[in-house]
Order: C-alpha cells, then sequence, then structure tokens
C-alpha cells in the first residue's frame, strides 16, 4: 500500500531533499506551498500541490487529506532581524500550531517537527537532548519563537498527538541557494565581508532528510533528536568553499567587536529602509560564539550519520553548478 505524507515548506532548501527521498520510495505526497512560492524545484516531483499559508488554521485543514501515514512539518522563518519579529512569531509558533492541530484532527498517524538545535540557545558547555531550552528566554527572535513552537507540539503530544521533533544543526548540501549556498556566490565575487570568529555543527541535508524518515517510522513520541553532524569553525567552512572555487579567502576571522558594530551598523540603517540587512546584531552574536553539541541519540536510534564538511559542500557546488547558479 502506497504511504501518504503532508508536507509544509517543501518549496524550501530541506522540503526539497525530503521530497526527493519521499518520491524516490513511491509515497503520495501533498505539498502545501504559499501562493506566491517558486515552485521551479518542487514542481520537478510528482507531487500533489495545494496553496496555503500556515498562519491560517482553516487553509491548513483544507489542504490537509485525511489519514495521513506521516505530516512533516518543516516550513519556518528563519529571519534574524527584529523587524520581522511579530512575522516570525505568526509563522513559527502559531503555524506550528495549526499544522499539528490539523494532522491530529485529519488522523494523521505520525507527525514530525523540524526544529533546531536553536531551541537549547546559547549554550556554554557540549550539549545533548538533556539541556534546558534556553531558547525560550533568548533575546534572539529565531531562538525563542523555535523553542515556542517546540512548547505547541508537546501540547499536542499531551492531547494525544504522535509527535517526534527533530533539532539540526546548520544545514548544507543541494538544492541551497539562499543558506549556506549563498557563500560560493560571495567568495566568487569577492563580496565576502569577512570570516566570522565562531564555531558549529554541520549536517548534511541528505541525512536530515533521512533522519525525518527514520523518526517517523522509528522515533519515539514527544522525544527531542539533534542532528549535530560534523564540528567546524566558519573559517573551516569557508576555506572549504574557496579551495572548491579555487579562490582565496581571508586568513583570519573578523574578531567579534567589529561583527556586532557592523550589525548594529545594519540595523539602524534598516530602520530607515525597513528592508532586512544582510548583517543583523543577532547573526552578528551567534556568528561569534562556539557551539556544541553531541547526536548520539540520533545516530543510535535514527541510524543518524555525520559526513565530512568537504561532502557537504561538494554536493552544494556540483548542484549549483548543474543549475547553472
Amino acid at each position: 500500500m502506497t504511504q501518504t505524507a503532508f508536507l509544509t515548506g517543501g518549496t524550501g532548501f530541506l522540503g526539497l531533499n525530503l521530497v526527493r527521498l519521499l518520491t524516490e520510495q513511491g509515497w503520495a505526497v501533498t505539498a502545501l506551498h504559499r501562493p506566491s512560492s517558486n515552485l521551479t524545484y518542487l514542481e520537478r516531483f510528482p507531487v500533489t500541490l495545494v496553496a496555503g499559508t500556515i498562519e491560517d488554521s482553516d487553509s491548513v485543514m483544507s489542504a490537509m487529506p485525511e489519514g495521513l501515514d506521516a505530516v512533516f512539518h518543516i516550513a519556518g522563518d528563519v529571519s534574524f532581524w527584529s523587524g520581522h519579529r511579530a512575522r516570525q512569531i505568526c509563522t513559527n509558533v502559531d503555524g506550528t500550531r495549526h499544522v499539528a492541530q490539523a494532522a491530529q484532527r485529519r488522523g494523521a498517524k505520525r507527525f514530525v517537527h523540524t526544529s533546531s538545535m536553536a531551541v537549547y540557545g546559547m549554550q556554554t558547555e557540549e550539549f545533548d537532548e538533556t539541556a534546558p531550552h534556553l531558547g525560550l528566554s533568548s533575546p534572539i527572535g529565531y531562538l525563542q519563537s523555535k523553542a515556542r513552537a517546540e512548547e505547541e507540539v508537546q501540547k499536542a503530544v499531551g492531547n494525544g498527538l504522535d509527535a517526534v521533533i527533530l533539532n539540526p544543526a546548520n544545514i548544507a548540501g543541494p538544492y541551497d541557494t539562499a543558506n549556506w549556498g549563498r557563500l560560493f556566490r560571495l567568495v566568487a565575487e569577492d563580496k565576502l565581508p569577512g570570516i566570522p570568529p565562531g564555531a558549529a555543527p554541520f549536517c548534511h541535508v541528505t541525512e536530515v532528510a533521512k533522519a525525518h524518515l527514520a523518526a517517523w517510522e522509528r522515533g519515539r513520541t514527544g522525544e527531542n533528536y539533534i542532528l549535530a553532524g560534523t564540528q567546524a569553525t566558519y573559517m573551516q567552512a569557508f576555506q572549504v568553499v574557496g579551495k572548491l572555487l579555487g579562490y582565496p579567502v581571508p586568513g583570519k576571522t573578523v574578531p567579534a567587536s567589529a561583527l556586532h558594530a557592523a550589525g548594529w551598523l545594519a540595523e539602524m540603517k534598516s530602520r530607515i529602509t525597513h528592508r532586512e540587512p544582510d548583517l543583523t546584531p543577532e547573526m552578528a552574536t551567534l556568528l561569534s560564539v562556539t557551539l556544541r553539541c553531541r547526536s548520539d541519540k540520533a545516530v543510535r536510534e535514527l541510524g543518524f550519520q555525520a559526513l565530512p564538511l568537504e561532502t557537504m559542500f561538494a554536493d552544494c557546488y556540483a548542484w549549483l553548478q548543474t543549475e547553472g547558479l
């Protein structure tokens, strides 16, 4: 019997990789997308497209079929600009509540929620799933919104929803044009403003997509699974990109103080232009610290694998080349 899935965020980087995996395995996929979304890549796959928005509960309910095997909630607002704080809460918190409620009302067998390691906040030591969700009290809007979104999922679990939560770190790989994939264009066009001094884990998007299927199949209800991957400094990530392109990158990082100053200047300018800047104070804060977390639980229970940084960015680069980007 064909397995059925409903997916939000299908036009995004991770969503496209999960759609590819699901359709390759014969799933019947219904993908919710905004009316204004670019469907260039999603339309390449044999999925049922339904226009709607997760911010509108009626929209989600009307789009979601009955009796699904899985609901994969991937959609989210990843802005780090204060000007989008209200919008972000609406999408990440209210939107998650709407999708979880619809999944329960439509009788979905399992709900897999794509969260982030961001919910654990600015931990000073290496952490795992037992760490407190410091994101709830974080002044950084994205961290707080993702932590609050998880609360909505846990409330739904308390009401009987069978849900599993995944917490990926930085994700890299194919179909990425707006996240770490942007580094290739910045380096190639010599527009790299500087390399941040921080460090964090990176994970391959294909392994994250596989973890979503594993979470549906054998994840434990109400449990978190951190998908940390490979620890690397941002300098190491930029050097890998430079090597793939054959372009030099700076040999030193930008001091944290200079990064913060640039973020604040961009923030002040944005209050006049009302446009989101490339660097914000919140981004500067995150890029200046070292975050370390462990994936032991995901490795043990979901079969998650950490791949080399070079593999992630090489796969991203190959896809960008194939697409003429």
